[in-house]
């Protein structure tokens, strides 16, 4: 959105009328004339800045083009459809205030030591000391935050840094001079960005009006997550039709709520809002195909006008839109934007041994990197247990006791049962490749088939001596798919494989569970999303990650390490995603449930959060983690963080943004005398997150 659509927004407001410009080289100077030169009292319509002019900065906002002259996407951009722009007041200078433009200006520093620092006014010193006196210092200089319209909800909100730890007489002081200054004053309203500014929040005075992040969401109808533009036929499908319904690439789906799966399609969107760690969010993510939130969606007179007609939908930070497309624009746009094939590298099958967890991928030696340690041992024990080595060995990080199959078991099943042959004779059938619900049929057949296929003699003997010394006398044991076509470059198919669980007290229910894990290659989302991404099926390899179960966690979670709001790295937390229970689903929960979502400033101190949404399984003024529960993880992420930095982020030499997606469990092992613990399940590289 340009800036002449943000002054449309502004409250439904009136044109700002003539106005004197103010360059860019104007508000640049050291600032005494022209400071002084502007009108000491704000009204409504007089206007700094014409419509599309540049200031650094300005000491009142008259008008909606004052606003759109200054203002950016947030940093943090949790909130859809917001435009922020900093504010400072300056105590050195009677409490002077100065709304930066946080386009050039991206943070309160950059501005503060450019513009008031010198020239009669105390030194602004190092970045370092600026963030360690201003946002935490009882005897700070400035007090510093932003002024944010949110369009959705229609609020001209005032926020602080989360882990900002002003006083309420401070944030009152903020808060009266940025009313003071604006056109909007009457309409400020103070949002605290934390759960602990929310305490500080309730002893301002009436005088102060405040509004809540729940109240904000409220408000909200749009909700963008993975941002572009995608040419298909539109549908209009409910989740749970999904199972009889045969979609292609070449569709745009309408959803009631996010899925468990979706096969490989152009774009989707959902009625219900979804988390940014959802199965369908990382789907598109990872395809980097559009995905949205849109409160009515189905019943949407813009879509519905659209059904079954091809379409470009087009989703950005702010608005989406969608129009009629031609048959040529859409051939033209499928061709342009499939991706190029994917070959997979060779499978190690010489690897028999089953392996303790902590040697399946060994520290690099002789100058050699961890990433391609990584990759080596992807060949023969998959993607999946290949980062769960690493974790293993890292401080910080508890894991279960684990062991991995190699790929060369299902290899040999696969071979011993003949079923290569069956799935080459499949591949060259004309109505299995033409003919989706014969492809559906066909795919389901085979994977029942493989239940009732014996398996090797002498694996089974192997299987139960490392069962018997790795994880003696547990109950149930899982057993997670790791293949060596996931968490890949260009290729990451997410959720494409199935883990499974055996009862160790019967054998033949240890056997199905490693027969389903292994049919879940033949998944027909999974052969889908192979064949739109060029993946030769017979090169996949499944390798088997074996730990006990976790039989009734008290909480399962997500997490990322770095935040996904902020492409730019200026406002560093942890996005953690959790729910209470092991019964209730995170990344893709039933209707009406919602867990707890949150920012964690886990470098910062008091270490912060700022909730996005709470958990509606619990009392209402409970959170799913403790404050030490919490903190552990946050521990755990860190130590994660750092360590694949020398495989995926700048210790590996890469740029830009880079995090860690993890999942965790907190489990006191039935023992319900013990407080549940934390264990890391997994860790894979997150796709790169990028301005808009």
């Amino acid at each position: 959105m340009n800036r002449r659509a943000v002054v449309g927004l502004m409250l439904g407001l009136a044109a700002c009328g003539s106005s004197t410009g103010a360059g860019r080289d104007a508000g640049a100077e050291s600032g005494t004339n022209w400071i002084s030169s502007l009108r000491p009292e704000v009204v409504e319509g007089a206007c700094v800045v014409d419509d599309g002019g540049v200031v650094d900065f300005l000491r009142s906002i008259g008008c909606g083009s004052d606003f759109a002259a200054l203002a950016s996407e947030p940093i943090d951009s949790t909130l859809p459809g917001a435009r922020s722009t900093k504010v400072v007041l300056d105590t050195a200078r009677d409490n002077a205030v100065y709304f930066q433009n946080s386009v050039i200006y991206q943070i309160h520093y950059a501005f503060a030591s450019t513009h008031l620092s010198g020239n009669s006014l105390p030194i602004v010193s190092s970045l370092s000391e600026f963030n360690t006196t201003e946002y935490f210092s009882p005897d700070r200089r400035f007090i510093l935050g932003a002024v944010t319209y949110y369009e959705g909800p229609k609020v001209w909100a005032l926020e602080l840094s989360p882990y900002d730890t002003a006083s309420a007489e401070m944030i009152q002081t903020l808060y009266e001079a940025v009313r003071a200054k604006t056109f909007f004053g009457n309409a400020l309203a103070f949002h605290p960005t934390s759960q602990a500014i929310l305490a500080v929040a309730a002893k301002l005075p009436a005088t102060v009006s405040v509004v809540t992040t729940d109240e904000l969401y409220a408000g909200i109808e749009y909700q963008p997550l993975s941002l572009g533009s995608a040419i298909g036929q539109l549908h209009f499908v409910t989740a749970a039709e999904l199972d009889t319904t045969d979609l292609s690439y070449q569709d745009l789906v309408v959803l009631d709520q996010a899925p468990n799966d979706i096969s490989v399609v152009q774009g989707m969107m959902t009625e219900t809002f979804q988390t940014p760690l959802s199965h369908l969010n990382v789907l598109a993510r990872n395809r980097k195909t559009p995905n949205m939130g849109l409160k009515n969606a189905m019943t949407n007179q813009t879509l519905r006008a659209f059904e079954g007609k091809l379409v470009e939908l087009t989703v950005t930070a702010e608005s989406w839109s969608v129009r009629e497309a031609t048959q040529a624009e859409a051939e033209a746009f499928w061709a342009a934007h499939r991706p190029d094939p994917v070959t997979l590298p060779a499978l190690d099958l010489s690897v028999t041994e089953l392996r303790d967890i902590e040697d399946v991928t060994p520290d690099p030696t002789d100058g050699g990197s961890l990433r391609d340690a990584i990759k080596n041992a992807v060949l023969a024990f998959g993607g999946k247990a290949a980062q769960y080595s690493i974790i293993a060995r890292t401080p910080n990080v508890p894991v279960k006791k684990a062991f991995a199959v190699p790929v060369f078991y299902y290899n040999q099943f696969m071979r011993q049962n003949r079923f290569y042959e069956r799935i080459d004779g499949l591949l060259t059938d004309p109505t299995f490749a033409t003919d989706a619900t014969a492809r559906k049929t066909a795919l389901a057949t085979l994977r029942a088939d493989m239940l009732y296929a014996p398996m090797d003699e002498a694996f089974q003997a192997r299987l139960k001596a490392k069962l018997a010394e790795v994880l003696p006398g547990e109950a149930k044991v899982r057993f997670r798919t790791s293949t060596n076509s996931e968490d890949l470059d260009g290729f990451p198919c997410a959720g494409c494989y199935e883990s499974h669980t055996g009862h160790t007290d019967d054998w033949n229910d240890v056997l199905l569970a490693i027969k389903q894990a292994f049919g879940s290659a033949w998944l027909f989302r999974t052969f889908e999303e192979r064949s739109y991404y060029g993946v030769a099926h017979a090169s996949v390899g499944m390798a088997l990650l074996v730990h006990s179960n976790f039989p009734n966690e008290e909480a399962n979670g997500v997490a990322i390490t770095a935040n996904p709001f902020d492409a730019q790295g200026l406002d560093p937390a942890f996005y953690v995603n959790v729910q209470y229970g092991g019964d209730n689903e995170v990344v893709h929960p039933a209707s009406g449930i919602t867990s707890d979502q949150m920012l964690y400033y886990y470098t910062q101190p008091n270490q912060p959060l700022v909730y996005i949404a709470h958990s509606n399984v619990i009392a209402s003024t409970a959170m799913v983690l403790t404050t030490k529960q919490l903190y552990q993880l946050g521990t755990a992420l860190a130590a994660i963080h750092q360590r694949f930095s020398y495989a995926y982020g700048p210790a590996s030499g890469a740029s830009g943004w880079y995090a860690m997606d993890v999942e965790f469990k907190f489990d006191n092992q039935a023992d319900q005398a013990k407080p549940a613990t934390l264990y890391v399940k997994q860790a894979r590289p997150y796709p790169k997150v990028t301005s808009q």
